[in-house]
């Protein structure tokens, strides 16, 4: 698996780790969800550990945040009726643009 392909997946669980813990808020299984949460954050720490191998550390970190930023911001849209404004979606398209600038400017 290539280092690109890890950063992914470690940015994957770390969109895990929020959404469960904005589970406990509305469930009843409160203890799963924070469970969920800890082994999201531990895998999310390990794949970024395995991307920085070979991607440089600044760069691993800020599409980390920003992909798992992006992809958190949509997940509330859909389905905990985060707001849903222009300004909003101009901050998660800078974020987006930033990553990119950061992945093809390595």
């Amino acid at each position: 698996m290539t280092a690109w392909f890890y950063l992914f997946v470690a940015a994957m669980f770390e969109v895990g780790w929020p959404v469960g813990l904005k589970m406990t808020e509305i469930s009843s299984v409160k203890f799963g969800w924070i469970v969920f949460s800890v082994v999201a954050m531990i895998l999310s720490g390990f794949f970024l550990y395995m991307a920085q191998k070979t991607i440089p550390i600044g760069t691993a970190y800020a599409v980390w945040t920003g992909i798992g930023a992006s992809c958190t911001f949509t997940v509330g849209i859909l389905f905990f009726h985060d707001v849903i404004s222009l300004i909003r979606f101009l901050g998660i398209a800078l974020i987006i643009l930033g990553v990119m600038c950061l992945k093809y400017g390595h």
